[in-house]
């Protein structure tokens, strides 16, 4: 095969985007020693992003977004992998400037590669995806900073998104008591279900009094979501408390004082999972895939076509996808 399917987003003469399913040759794809035949991707908010023309994700256009892809060698230049090997690959810059999972091919650097652990299906690693690996980076940096069960609750902001509902089951699912904080009051039973011990309104995490410091009751916290909802977390962590800070999707913007770091000793830590290292990326990995495996991971997500993305992405960017969905790149009957 020379040709393959792809979601290709086009700019338009009057600077609008377009996105929608082409045929790319093979030959066109970027550099790399590891052609690989994509099974399944999934959907995040920064393809979402590469897809409606933010030029801070992706430069030039046409692309192919898609930051996650799973499927099988199909060639390989690289000893470190074999034709029909089952590999994934999240992050660096797949989907970004390098042709992404939305398209049935990918070709990367050796480097970006990862075999998929067994016993991980390539379905579910994608289920995991880069929101999966994102929030078990979170509770790694949260771990290694003494933030263990004992400590106190954990709140995770942005519950019902993928890094938040993974981040619950999987908090829950070691221990953790779990406060999930969402603007959506009908997802309760979804939240609770996930392992949630208890659901907080938005607005009890948004605090716009200028006060420096608040009542500490969390010993840590994962935020998807960023600005005055960070900054109220931060301020409200006890003493020791750590929050794990990985989104942006309420602000980038962060305006807080000195106090919670030199009067509580709380600890701001900053994760982003796109440049891992490769050893604790498959740490966690094999973690995610065995210790830590979801049995709610199915249950958590949607499974979507390559033609329905794009009607999918504009439901992520209102503010009304709940869990993760997966993207069945390589059924050509969908």
């Amino acid at each position: 095969m020379t040709t393959f399917r792809a979601l290709v987003v086009s700019e338009s003469p009057d600077g609008t985007y377009h996105l929608h399913l082409a045929e790319r040759a093979i030959a066109d794809l970027s550099d790399g020693d590891v052609l690989i035949r994509v099974h399944y991707s999934s959907l995040n908010y920064k393809d979402a992003l590469s897809a409606t023309g933010n030029k801070g994700v992706t430069r030039h256009y046409p692309h192919t977004p898609g930051v996650d892809a799973a499927g099988v060698v199909e060639s390989s230049q690289s000893e470190a992998f074999q034709v029909g090997d089952e590999v994934l690959v999240t992050g660096f810059d797949l989907g970004m400037n390098t042709a992404g999972g939305f398209g049935e091919y990918i070709r990367v650097p050796h480097s970006w590669v990862i075999p998929c652990p067994a016993p991980l299906s390539l379905f579910e690693s994608m289920a995991y995806g880069t929101a999966g690996l994102t929030a078990a980076l979170c509770i790694h940096k949260l771990q290694h900073n003494g933030i263990t069960p004992d400590r106190g609750s954990i709140i995770v902001t942005g519950a019902t998104g993928g890094v938040g509902s993974l981040a619950i089951a999987l908090l829950a699912k070691l221990g953790y008591r779990v406060l999930a904080v969402t603007g959506k009051p009908d997802s309760r039973q979804y939240l609770l279900d996930l392992g949630a011990a208890d659901i907080l309104s938005r607005d009890t995490v948004n605090d716009t009094s200028g006060k420096p410091l608040l009542k500490g009751q969390y010993a840590g916290a994962i935020d998807t979501v960023g600005g005055t909802i960070l900054a109220t977390v931060l301020k409200s962590l006890s003493y020791g408390g750590a929050v794990a800070a990985c989104g942006l999707v309420n602000s980038s913007e962060l305006v807080t004082t000195v106090y919670p770091f030199i009067l509580r000793g709380v600890s701001l830590l900053g994760v982003d999972s796109a440049e891992c290292d490769r050893s604790l990326r498959l740490e966690l990995w094999h973690k995610l895939a065995t210790e830590w495996k979801l049995d709610c991971l199915t249950s958590l997500t949607t499974e979507i076509s390559l033609s329905d993305v794009p009607e999918t992405i504009q439901t992520m960017l209102s503010g009304r996808i709940t869990g993760r969905i997966v993207v069945n790149v390589g059924d050509r009957s969908l």
